[in-house]
Formats: structure tokens, C-alpha cells, sequence
């Protein structure tokens, strides 16, 4: 067994030792003070609790998908950082103008990474028993799916590193790549990947209810984007939203 009720198995120790860490890096990282190591350690710590954690907890073992998707998380959610190092040779944000930093509330980012953590935790309690999740070419839409989301992640990240000043701030409506299809590629593959992890543990419900707490996030803060958008590019920007209908998903929303 893996995991153990009785705490004593070390496993449990390893999660919440990195989970004390994780908060310890992320109280330091409000403060300014957190390292490229401490930052790295805040999204293990997170990850640790989406992805293995949770099947480690219904299963008492852990084998297959959890391992990938452990892997894939930190891969898909530092491509951004690997661009700036690209675009700008530094991992570290520099000055901009402060109106593009847009944020919704805080009680509300709370909600929607509460949301992500309930999903990914559903999605475990839904899923069958690891083993009995079959294997081989049965899975060949689950690593199309995977390539699919790190492929829209990247290549909209670099096509908005192109057409933006540091990163955040365009210099020009972004018209190709992923942007031909959805107005917020980026937002689309952050989506899908925690869709394929559903996917993956064959977990429909806990599908439905990731995608919900995604539109309601995103939705808010494509909308206060858009408006900043529409106020620096005028009619650029508008026909480029008659042009791209949709924003998130392709044809359907």
C-alpha cells in the first residue's frame, strides 16, 4: 500500500513535508524574497497535491498517469518562463505599465484554484482503480490530447512574446498561430490540459465540473483583457473579435 490512514507510512510524511515547503516558498514569494528554486518549489508542492496525491489516496498505490501528468504539469506550466528567458534573458518580469496587470480579487483566484484542487480531487474518487485503467494503444488519444495542449501552450505564448513588450504588454493585436482560432489560446490550453487529466483517469464528471470552474474564471478575466484590448487598439482589436469568434473553445464557445 502506498498510502496508509494511520499516517505512518512515509509516504504521507513526503507529502506534507512538501507541502509545508511549498507554503513556507509561497509566503516568501509574496514577499518578493522567493528564489527560481522556491518558485520551482511552490508549483511541486502543487502539483504534488493535484496529481499524485489524490489517486495515491483512493488507490493506496500509485502507478501510470499520475506519474505522467506530474511531469507534464511542471513541463506545460514553465514554458512561459523558458520564453521570457528566450525573449528577454532573464526569468524575472521587468517594469511595465502597471494598467496591464490585470487580476480579478483575490477571494476569487482563492475560488478558482479551490475549484481546480476539488476537481482534480473528484476526478481521483470518480476514476476507477489505477490498474484497471487500460493501457496500450487505448491511450493514444490521451498522449494526442497531452501533445495538443503543450503544442497550443507554446506556440501562443511565442507568438504573444513576439507582438508583446516583456512579455505582458502587446504592441499589436496577435492575429496568427493558435490566435486564429480562439481569442485566449492560452487560457484554452490550461483548459485542456486539466481536461486530459480527467480524461485520463476516466473521471467524466469531474470533466464537466474543471471545465465550469474554468469558464467562470477565465471568462471574468478574458472580459476585463478584452476591454483593456478594445481601449488600446480600437477597431483593430474589435475585428479581430468579429473575425475570431470564439474565445476559448474552437466552433463551440
Amino acid at each position: 500500500m502506498y498510502f496508509s490512514w494511520a499516517w505512518l507510512f512515509w509516504p504521507w510524511f513526503v507529502a506534507l513535508g512538501v507541502a509545508i515547503y511549498g507554503l513556507y516558498c509561497l509566503r516568501k514569494h509574496l514577499h518578493g524574497e522567493a528564489n527560481v528554486f522556491e518558485q520551482l518549489a511552490i508549483v511541486t508542492s502543487a502539483f504534488t497535491w493535484l496529481t499524485l496525491v489524490p489517486p495515491a489516496h483512493f488507490n493506496g498505490f500509485l502507478e501510470g498517469w499520475p506519474f505522467v501528468f506530474f511531469l507534464v504539469y511542471h513541463y506545460f506550466f514553465f514554458f512561459n518562463v523558458s520564453v521570457r528567458k528566450r525573449m528577454y534573458g532573464d526569468y524575472y518580469p521587468r517594469e511595465h505599465d502597471p494598467k496591464w496587470d490585470i487580476s480579478l480579487p483575490n477571494w476569487y483566484r482563492l475560488l478558482f484554484c479551490a475549484g481546480i484542487m476539488v476537481g482534480h480531487w473528484l476526478a481521483a474518487f470518480e476514476g476507477p482503480e489505477l490498474h484497471l485503467i487500460p493501457g496500450g494503444w487505448n491511450n493514444l488519444w490521451v498522449w494526442v490530447l497531452i501533445l495538443l495542449t503543450l503544442f497550443t501552450q507554446y506556440h501562443s505564448t511565442l507568438y504573444l512574446a513576439k507582438y508583446s513588450e516583456k512579455v505582458v504588454v502587446p504592441t499589436a493585436v496577435v492575429q496568427f498561430g493558435p490566435y486564429r482560432w480562439v481569442r485566449h489560446p492560452i487560457y484554452a490550453s490550461t483548459m485542456l490540459l486539466f481536461v486530459t487529466y480527467c480524461v485520463a483517469l476516466r473521471a467524466p464528471l469531474s470533466l464537466l465540473f474543471v471545465v465550469a470552474v474554468c469558464l467562470m474564471y477565465y471568462e471574468q478575466k478574458a472580459r476585463l483583457e478584452e476591454a483593456l484590448m478594445v481601449e488600446t487598439f480600437g477597431v483593430a482589436y474589435t475585428e479581430y473579435m468579429n473575425k475570431v469568434r470564439y474565445k476559448f473553445i474552437p466552433f463551440v464557445y
